[in-house]
């Protein structure tokens, strides 16, 4: 279907600019959402005559945007999730988490619609997230999923959590071995046998 667009959407091109996109995405979502309007001789007309009037409401959301950015940019959000030892989490964190963070740190107006996240974040650790305040101004938060506030510090300082308690794990615990004990049987009884005999 071919389509006229009204604002610009990335992957496809400008305000003005006839594509041709696939009948669904037209049907369910450019058109309901009037970010398109059908591709024909009257719509052409019409959108000619609007293109100033159109052209200006989206300079001036542009602006707008271009201000809640400064607010937005660089933020550092931190979420605390319980998760497994092996850094795992229980549950997910999805866009709905960031924008209810985002609102508690006095951050309003950010939709979920606007926030960009490729795949729901499933572990541990410091994630850059992605904001499109509009079609032409996005930004970038950091978004820091830890087990506890100290967690969160240590990791917004660069210190991977996970690697340092594996790390502990290792250095704290020594097997001993003895190469000529039985199946099963534990070294310090093997020790003290020989003791008691003597």
């Amino acid at each position: 279907m071919e389509i006229i667009l009204l604002e610009r959407i990335e992957k496809l091109g400008a305000i003005g600019d006839v594509v041709t996109v696939k009948d669904g995405y037209a049907r369910n979502f450019l058109l309901p959402n009037k970010k398109a309007l059908r591709s024909n001789a009257a719509n052409k007309k019409v959108f000619e005559a609007n293109r100033a009037k159109i052209e200006a409401d989206n300079a001036a959301r542009r602006s707008d945007a271009e201000k809640a950015a400064e607010g937005v940019n660089g933020k550092q959000i931190v979420l605390i999730r319980q998760s497994s030892n092996a850094g795992h989490l229980y549950g997910s964190v999805a866009v709905r988490d960031v924008v209810e963070a985002l609102h508690a740190e006095g951050i309003t107006n950010v939709t979920k619609a606007m926030v960009v996240l490729e795949r729901a974040i499933k572990t541990l650790g410091v994630f850059d997230v992605k904001v499109a305040l509009h079609p032409e101004v996005a930004v970038t938060i950091t978004v820091n999923v830890a087990r506890s506030p100290e967690e969160a510090e240590l990791q917004s300082q660069g210190v991977d959590v996970m690697a340092d308690l594996f790390e502990k794990d290792e250095s704290g615990f020594t097997e001993d071995y003895d190469p000529n004990a039985e199946p099963g049987e534990i070294a310090m009884e093997a020790e003290e046998a020989p003791a008691e005999e003597a």
